[in-house]
């Protein structure tokens, strides 16, 4: 087998046993895999992958008349939500260093059990109906976690509140955990949330669970941006 560095770009000989173990160890990676080994020169990872046979290119399938050679691209569906009805999830503990939340929502039953669920997780709570209230608090006040109603002020595209999230400095807006609730919105939906500038979406209905969604969202949340957020911090102290 002959194969070179990548990163020093030295050539790489292997002894015969060498060799007979690198082919056993290919021979039993999956489709995709790869083997690491290091650079005895500069000590970088060489990745050698196991060779996939050949097989002949498929033969284009001509666009349907009338189309064009562009495919349109379909978004996944929404999640299941059938495990909602069980109201069970393993509670990995309270999310901490969150002191206050913002919860911008007419008044009412739906504004109640937002309130409810999110003392119940230690929050300290403004609530409000009003808009220049929100705008005014915000100035002052480093909210973590942020509960808005969607189809307030307009919708999300005339909305000047959801606008000015989608605005706020990156700086700020990595640390609040801003919720889209409405009844067009999808749970637990990561892709919508993507598109609207949310970190989680939930349907009006699915409000009174919201104690059980809101469980799995920070769970999955602190998995994937807890290391980045860490890591951060570390460097804004050095």
């Amino acid at each position: 087998m002959n194969t070179t560095c990548p990163h020093c770009k030295s050539p790489q000989s292997f002894s015969r046993e060498q060799q007979a173990k690198i082919n056993q160890a290919l021979s039993k990676l999956p489709p995709g895999g790869a083997l690491k080994l290091k650079c005895p020169k500069c000590s970088g990872i060489i990745d050698l992958g196991k060779a996939a046979p050949a097989t002949a290119p498929a033969p284009a399938q001509p666009p349907p008349a009338g189309q064009g050679t562009a495919a349109t691209v379909q978004p996944p569906p929404p999640p299941p939500l059938d495990w909602l009805s069980d109201g069970e999830m393993i509670d990995s503990g309270k999310v901490e260093d969150v002191p206050m939340a913002l919860v911008l929502w007419p008044a009412g039953e739906n504004r109640d059990s937002i309130e409810k669920t999110l003392k119940t997780l230690g929050y300290q709570l403004l609530c409000t109906d009003n808009l220049q209230e929100a705008q005014e608090r915000m100035r002052f006040v480093r909210f973590a976690c942020i509960v808005y109603q969607a189809e307030m002020h307009g919708g999300l595209e005339a909305s000047p509140f959801h606008a000015a999230m989608c605005a706020m400095s990156m700086e700020h807006r990595r640390h609040i955990f801003y919720i889209l609730t409405g009844d067009s919105l999808h749970t637990l939906y990561d892709l919508e949330a993507l598109a609207v500038s949310a970190n989680l979406t939930v349907r009006s209905k699915d409000i009174p669970k919201l104690h059980v969604v809101l469980r799995k969202a920070f769970q999955a949340h602190e998995e994937l941006f807890g290391p980045f957020l860490e890591e951060l911090g570390i460097h804004s102290k050095s």
